[in-house]
């Protein structure tokens, strides 16, 4: 050990103090941070079944691997990172003593080849990285770009960092061979061998390089530490939590069901609840649980949620990305003055600090906390807030952040939680959606139509449907949920006819409930107003229970043509005491084909692209079926490029069905022209909504120009009776009269 290494050592090993210090204390700074948020108690277990999706996910990169340009090269840093902690320590010892490595296995051929694997993927890992971030540059692409937004230096001396650490990996390695101190088989130095034999023989080397890597590492820690949002490094430790308290425990994405209204780490019960002590929705950055701390604290900034959102891709202001960091950056100015006790009563009046040492608490305070301390989570027409109304209210909750969110970020859980304090508090929501509440409290359904014309569809059918009347026979399978679009809509009536059709051509028993059905409460959830939602959800439990009675769990079957109804009654209503069999019509109908109860004998010579709607797609993973049927009816099925989870939002989700879309390109006229980019000759899709939105974009574009002027948007299982109808005979006409 010569003058050089002790040196360098002392060096290194004072940095390292200084820097492992202030590392452990952003730690738990950042814990003291995420516990300011509410309790939810939903997060604790099942621990088996959390901790196998978190290995998966970390492990196989499942996640990750929904952009395959990226994920080969993130995995390579990634295991860097973690396997490549050991090589970092190891440097402490050959900072002293040049020839140090790890007793036992520092001599092993296998931990020798795996440290070189490690080395050059860590620098192969990170220069390509550092290449993609700037291929996809906003510079190259303004807002398109999914980096859009995305602080740039954080990532660039995170890469930095990445590549500096492998170059330090291998070059010690270089010159340890270099100077005898190593002696592997070529197998297992494939790259520091050659190397190694071009390099002076000189121990001091190793020393230099060893303290490079040492304190590249070093300053890491001390940068990341004095930048708590800081997500692009942080995420190495905060992603592992983050996976493993991820709201479903199967290892599901948090879609289908909207997360519980909660208050306290318990479910709301608006019966009990009081508005002076109970939390309704996230009206402050406090009212966010914890896990919403979490999420924000671990976003990296990649963007691929951005990509995705069809807000943000027509214009609008709202990028999931930088609506989670918005959060963030705000929660983390405020948190100083929460930790001290700082607060606002339930009104929104300033409580403050309080106590005998409030004044010396208020003195630590810094002036960014006290002025984010009174800032508005949501803004108004005189006032900036963390969030603009325009961002909040551009959701179509189709889930593509959540689906494409490498780290399980829960965005649309957020955003109705932000919802819901503007709906039931503030009271300050699109004007549209007053006059829609309106008609679901008192007619039922969001068009305002009366309860004695849900049955105006059955009109002109060659069959009689049956109505429920009271009592059901024994032989009735199904309960048609028609729902308020396939009940109103005059689009959509021509889906609930020809699935009513198909289920009596294929000898199906089912009946519908006519007046009784009333609006799953979907666009009420998603729109944040929880108490009409449960005012709808808990009238059509008692009444779909009541047509059960007496039947065992596995024979309470109901057939829904609306994705948004077949999610709600799926998913939703078990929280509320209503346990039930849903399948959607596209499933149902493909199924009795399956089973030749129902024969396509007609093929359909059209070209045919299909629409995923979200809430079949994304929210329930019903992909398949709808497909199948579209083959069964001898159409050619043509792909758009953005399809299955990565189907492009049709605009009508989260209560947007009932807004005007003033900002950017409409997203429906988007999605149409996709479709239009296929050269069909029908868009077909499973949704009513959906139907919708893509006949007025097509009315849309038709009116400016000529393309799509022969093509219609129809229903999957208008196809299928199309291909089963025209099979059956025709009735020969009667033979004109003679005389």
């Amino acid at each position: 050990m010569g003058a050089l290494q002790i040196t360098l050592g002392v060096i290194g090993v004072g940095v390292s103090v200084v820097a492992w210090g202030m590392f452990i204390a952003a730690v738990l700074r950042m814990v003291r941070t995420i516990r300011i948020g509410q309790p939810d108690a939903t997060r604790n277990g099942p621990f088996v079944p959390r901790m196998r999706t978190l290995i998966k996910e970390f492990a196989a990169h499942t996640r990750m691997a929904k952009v395959r340009t990226v994920a080969p090269w993130h995995w390579l840093v990634m295991w860097g990172f973690l396997i490549g902690s050991a090589v970092l320590f190891e440097a402490y010892g050959e900072v002293f003593v040049p020839a140090f490595h790890w007793p036992i296995i520092g001599d092993w051929a296998v931990w020798n080849l795996l440290v070189e694997i490690l080395g050059v993927g860590t620098v192969v890992g990170g220069v390509a990285l550092a290449i993609i971030r700037q291929v996809n540059h906003p510079r190259r692409a303004d807002r398109m770009s999914r980096f859009a937004g995305s602080n740039f230096w954080q990532a660039y001396f995170v890469e930095a960092v990445v590549i500096i650490e492998g170059i330090g990996i291998l070059g010690v390695k270089s010159f340890k061979v270099a100077s005898g101190l190593e002696e592997q088989p070529l197998w297992a130095n494939f790259v520091t061998n050659p190397i190694g034999h071009l390099l002076p023989d000189n121990p001091d080397l190793v020393s230099v390089m060893a303290v490079i890597k040492l304190l590249s590492g070093m300053i890491w820690l001390a940068v990341v530490s004095r930048n708590l949002t800081m997500g692009v490094a942080w995420h190495r430790f905060s992603a592992f939590f983050n996976i493993y308290f991820k709201r479903r425990d199967d290892g599901g994405v948090a879609l289908g069901a909207a997360k519980p209204m909660m208050s306290g780490g318990q479910p709301l019960d608006f019966e009990n609840a009081d508005p002076d002590k109970d939390v309704f929705g996230a009206g402050k950055v406090e009212d966010f649980s914890w896990k919403g701390w979490l999420d924000f604290s671990t976003c990296t900034e990649c963007g691929r949620c951005q990509s995705q959102c069809p807000a943000w891709n027509t214009g609008k202001p709202l990028s999931p990305k930088l609506l989670i960091t918005s959060l963030r950056d705000h929660a983390y100015a405020k948190a100083p003055y929460l930790l001290a006790g700082g607060s606002k009563d339930m009104a929104g009046d300033e409580v403050g600090i309080t106590g005998d040492d409030a004044e010396a608490r208020l003195a630590k305070i810094d002036v960014l906390a006290l002025a984010e301390s009174g800032r508005p989570l949501i803004g108004g027409p005189d006032e900036l807030g963390v969030i603009d109304p325009d961002v909040l209210w551009s959701c179509t909750t189709c889930g593509a952040c959540v689906e494409q969110c490498p780290v399980d970020i829960e965005h649309v859980d957020h955003i109705v939680d932000m919802r819901r304090y503007q709906v039931l508090i503030e009271s300050n929501f699109p004007t549209e959606l007053g006059g829609m509440f309106k008609n679901l409290e008192n007619k039922g359904n969001p068009w305002g139509q009366n309860a004695k014309d849900r049955l105006a569809w059955t009109e002109g059918l060659p069959f009689e449907v049956p109505v429920f009347d009271g009592e059901l026979a024994e032989d009735v399978e199904y309960l048609f949920w028609v729902g308020c679009a396939g009940a109103f809509e005059d689009r959509a009536k021509k889906t609930t006819q020809a699935v009513a059709e198909l289920l009596y051509n294929a000898d199906v028993k089912f009946t519908v409930l006519g007046p009784e059905e009333t609006c799953t409460g979907d666009p009420a959830r998603r729109a944040g107003n929880e108490f009409l939602f449960q005012m709808l959800a808990q009238q059509n439990v008692e009444v779909i229970n009541s047509v059960f009675e007496g039947r065992e769990p596995g024979k309470r079957k109901i057939v829904v043509t609306c994705a948004h109804c077949f999610n709600t009654l799926a998913n939703e209503y078990p929280q509320i005491g209503g346990q039930y069999e849903v399948v959607h019509h596209t499933q149902l109908l493909n199924k009795l084909v399956r089973e030749r109860r129902l024969v396509p004998v007609a093929p359909i010579a059209e070209d045919v692209t299909y629409h995923d709607p979200c809430y079949l797609g994304r929210h329930n993973k019903v992909y398949d079926a709808p497909r199948e049927l579209v083959g069964a009816t001898g159409a050619a099925l043509r792909e758009m490029p953005r399809h299955a989870d990565r189907s492009m939002c049709c605009g009508a989700g989260g209560a947007r069905m009932w807004m005007e879309e003033r900002i950017g390109k409409r997203i429906n006229v988007e999605r149409v022209d996709e479709a239009l980019g296929t050269a069909p000759t029908k868009i077909a899709t499973g949704c009513p909504f959906c139907r919708v939105m893509l006949s007025d974009g097509l009315t849309a574009r038709k009116s400016e120009q000529a393309a799509g002027e022969h093509v219609e948007v129809v229903d999957v299982a208008q196809l299928l009776l199309a291909a089963v109808k025209r099979g059956e005979p025709k009735s020969e006409p009667e033979p004109a009269s003679q005389g």
